[in-house]
């Protein structure tokens, strides 16, 4: 059978995305190495190709399958309305983090089958039976469509990490020279782990993972990093450093080994601060940056989200990772109830710290998590579109227009200036006009965005 699996496009209205880094469909390349040894797979990434048209008519493929965050759910909705008139038998089918925590956002008659949860194995079940004609009951965590509506199937999650076909990377390889973070270019993701022990209150991911968190054995992480091309490798993990013993054993493994790449990954600040031996470690076997999710600069905040970490944690974290010389990725979380004082206070934190980079994300109940169930009669705002972490789908303290001019003030300042510029080194010299055009296009969004409200 002819399988074409589809990475969506950012809609018009949604902030960032693409625009500020592209990271491979890791999810859809797991899902493609389930069937590729048994049928004739493409891959489209829509994020750089959106000649979706002419794929369908090139390739006439008999299932079509989408991936799709929140952000994502109204262009993918788009999407498969555009197949079913394209071809109204082609099998139409959509998985991924949306479709898992939230399933009936697709219930529509342009959307056959809804995957929830890990989905190698269940697609690969959906296409066997498809192509013997034979009905899809009972495959687990697959919800069909009928005329009586869709029927209900519980996430899937029974999965062993080791067993895991490696993703099947070669379907990108038009793309894979585009994939990047900042200056990291070209760069290609592993997952060597799933879920998380901590519960905070706007994540969905340990329920995704239904609490459990699982972990890759450092021989297969080895063995796939080994068949990995790029240089540059983001560790597409919920928390990579949670589990400290197994991470010390793979840095262990890739210093014998000899293997010399550059790699990022995503870690807490508690775990960080109590563990400066294991991100010495890797700093050794080629670790450059890490992004740490340090959230909110007050205890007080950090409580209400039920992070589990504190301020002298984010302040440890930073002191551990500078003294290793290691490049912070600080992420932030802005709430909406924010005023001046405490975009200013921002500002001021930013700057004590000495960071190079900070982002500064808004608040955002997503599906799915605890924070959307206390605060989903609130929403100012349902469309998905602006599910971005930029726009606020609550109300705001501050008059909209005023909120999101402080909010493009504290990135434009939250680092000087002169930091910033020492920034740009790190990029080849002829992409630095298109990087300051780029930049100053998003401010400009971002500080207009109040409008899309009206």
């Amino acid at each position: 059978m002819k399988i074409l699996l589809i990475e969506p496009p950012k809609a018009a209205a949604t902030i960032g995305g693409e625009e500020v880094f592209l990271f491979e469909p890791l999810g859809l390349e797991y899902i493609a190495a389930g069937v590729v040894k048994d049928h004739d797979v493409r891959l489209l990434d829509m994020r750089l190709d959106r000649n979706l048209d002419l794929q369908l008519e090139e390739f006439n493929p008999d299932v079509v399958g989408f991936t799709a965050y929140t952000v994502h759910v109204n262009t993918v909705c788009g999407l498969a309305a555009g197949v079913k008139r394209w071809n109204r038998k082609a099998l139409t089918v959509v998985g991924g983090h949306h479709a898992t925590i939230s399933p009936g956002d697709f219930e529509t008659q342009d959307i056959d089958v809804v995957v929830r949860g890990e989905g190698i194995e269940p697609f690969r079940e959906l296409v066997r039976r498809y192509e013997a004609g034979r009905p899809f009951d009972n495959i687990p965590g697959v919800s069909v469509r009928s005329d009586k509506g869709a029927s209900d199937a519980p996430i899937f999650s029974a999965l062993d990490l080791d067993s895991a076909p490696f993703p099947a990377r070669h379907l990108t390889s038009a793309y894979r020279s585009h994939y990047y973070c900042d200056w990291m270019k070209p760069l290609a993701s592993i997952r060597t782990s799933k879920g998380c022990p901590y519960r905070c209150s706007f994540c969905a991911q340990w329920k995704i993972a239904h609490g459990q968190y699982l972990r890759r054995s450092p021989q297969s992480v080895l063995e796939e990093l080994c068949q990995i091309e790029e240089e540059c490798i983001f560790f597409a993990d919920d928390e990579s450093l949670v589990d400290p013993k197994r991470m010390m054993q793979l840095a262990k493994r890739i210093r014998e080994e000899g293997l010399r790449k550059r790699y990022f990954l995503y870690g807490r600040s508690d775990t960080i601060a109590r563990n400066p031996d294991l991100l010495k470690a890797w700093v050794e076997i080629g670790l450059e940056r890490v992004f740490v999710g340090l959230e909110f600069m007050r205890d007080e905040d950090l409580g209400f989200i039920r992070k589990q970490s504190t301020s002298n944690d984010n302040e440890e974290a930073v002191r551990v990772l500078k003294d290793l010389g290691l490049d912070i990725y600080a992420s932030f979380i802005v709430r909406p109830e924010f005023s001046r004082e405490d975009f200013a206070a921002y500002r001021r934190y930013c700057r004590r710290l000495k960071l190079d980079f900070a982002s500064f994300a808004v608040l955002t109940p997503l599906p799915g998590t605890e924070l959307y169930s206390d605060v989903k009669d609130q929403l100012i705002t349902h469309n998905f579109d602006f599910f971005d972490f930029l726009h606020t789908l609550l109300p705001t303290k501050l008059p909209l227009k005023d909120f999101f001019g402080e909010l493009t003030r504290l990135y434009q300042t939250a680092i000087p200036m002169g930091t910033q510029l020492l920034q740009l080194k790190r990029y080849p010299p002829w992409e630095i006009p298109g990087l300051l055009l780029k930049s100053r296009k998003i401010y400009g969004r971002l500080r207009s965005a109040y409008k899309d409200y009206d």
